[in-house]
C-alpha cells in the first residue's frame, strides 16, 4: 500500500553528490521538490574546514549553530550569528535569520563568503571560497539569503568568523523614550555589539571586548543614557520574543520613534530597521524584488523544480 503524503519520509542525502543525484532524478521526472520537506540537509552536517588563522570556516548546510559553536570555541572563535532556537546554517541563509548580534556583525548576508549549491536540475554550482563551478554574474551567497529554498539547495557554506570576546557586559535602560536612548547611543563613539529595544519600556545594550574596554564603555553608556548592568537574561528574552513573533516589520532606522508609537509590543533592532511583532504583517514585495526573483528563478531553476 502506498504511503500517504503525511507519511512520506524526506530524502536525506549524506553528500553533495547524493543531493545532486536526487534533484537530477526529480528534474528528469518533472517532479517538484520542497527543500526541508521532500529533501532534508540533516545528513549534511559536517564542519569541513576551519582556517583559524584566516577567521573562516566551511561547513555543510545541515550543521546546527550549537554544533558549530562548540567546534569553533576550542580555537577561541565564533560565528557571530545568534537567532532564536538552534537552526542549521543553511536555514539561517535561506530564511535570513539573525539575532541581537546583527547590530554590529550583520546578518547571514554579511557573514557568508561563498556557497556551494545544488540547482533544480542537479547541477552543482559555487561562488566564493573554493569554486566548483561559477555562475557568472551572481554573488550566490548573498542571493541565497532569504531565498526560502526556492532557488537552490544550499549544500555548503563558507563563513567569516570573529574572535570570542574576553569580556561582555549588558546594560539595561528602563525608559519611556527608547528612541532618544538609541539615538544618543548611535551618535556616540561607543561600539556596542547589540542594541535591542524591548518594547515597551527597555533598551538592552551589549558590550564585548577586553575587560578594560568593556568597563570603560559601560561607564560611558551609563553616563549617557543611564541604566544598570544586568545578566544575559535580556538577550534570552529578546530571542524568545523574536522566536514567537508572527510578523516582521521593516522601517527606516531614523523613524524609530514614530514606529514605536504604532506598536504595543515588539522586539526592535534599530540599526537594521526591523521590528519583530506578535501579529502578522501584510504587504507585497516591491516590483524590483519581484523582477529580481523571476530573473533568478529563470536562471537557476527554469523548470520550476524547487517550490
Amino acid at each position: 500500500m502506498s504511503q500517504s503524503a503525511s507519511e512520506v519520509v524526506a530524502a536525506r542525502p549524506a553528500s553533495v553528490e547524493e543531493a545532486a543525484e536526487h534533484l537530477a532524478t526529480a528534474s528528469a521526472e518533472g517532479r517538484q521538490v520542497r527543500i526541508g520537506g521532500d529533501l532534508s540537509t540533516a545528513g549534511l552536517d559536517r564542519v569541513l574546514e576551519h582556517e583559524a588563522g584566516d577567521l573562516t570556516c566551511t561547513v555543510e548546510a545541515g550543521v546546527r549553530l550549537s554544533a558549530l559553536r562548540d567546534a569553533l570555541a576550542a580555537a577561541g572563535q565564533r560565528l557571530s550569528l545568534d537567532p532564536p532556537g538552534d537552526p542549521t546554517v543553511g536555514a539561517c541563509l535561506a530564511r535570513r535569520l539573525s539575532g541581537p548580534l546583527s547590530h554590529r556583525f550583520g546578518t547571514p548576508r554579511d557573514l557568508v563568503l561563498g556557497v556551494t549549491l545544488v540547482l533544480g536540475d542537479g547541477t552543482v554550482a559555487s561562488s566564493g571560497g573554493k569554486v566548483v563551478k561559477n555562475v557568472a554574474g551572481y554573488d550566490l551567497g548573498k542571493l541565497m539569503c532569504g531565498s526560502e529554498g526556492r532557488l537552490a539547495l544550499i549544500a555548503r557554506v563558507s563563513l567569516r568568523l570573529h574572535p570570542l570576546p574576553a569580556s561582555t557586559a549588558t546594560l539595561v535602560v528602563e525608559t519611556d523614550t527608547p528612541a532618544d536612548a538609541v539615538r544618543a547611543l548611535r551618535r556616540s563613539q561607543l561600539q556596542p555589539s547589540a542594541v535591542d529595544v524591548l518594547h515597551p519600556g527597555r533598551v538592552a545594550v551589549l558590550f564585548e571586548g577586553s575587560a578594560e574596554s568593556v568597563a570603560s564603555q559601560v561607564t560611558a553608556a551609563r553616563t549617557l543614557v543611564g541604566g544598570s548592568e544586568g545578566d544575559g537574561a535580556a538577550w534570552d528574552e529578546s530571542r524568545e520574543r523574536q522566536g514567537r513573533s508572527l510578523g516582521r516589520l521593516g522601517f527606516a532606522p531614523g523613524d524609530l520613534g514614530n514606529v514605536l508609537t504604532t506598536l504595543d509590543e515588539a522586539v526592535v533592532r534599530p540599526a537594521a530597521g526591523v521590528a519583530y511583532v506578535p501579529h502578522r504583517v501584510g504587504g507585497v514585495p516591491d516590483a524590483a524584488a519581484r523582477r529580481l526573483h523571476r530573473a533568478l528563478k529563470a536562471r537557476l531553476d527554469p523548470a520550476g523544480i524547487l517550490v
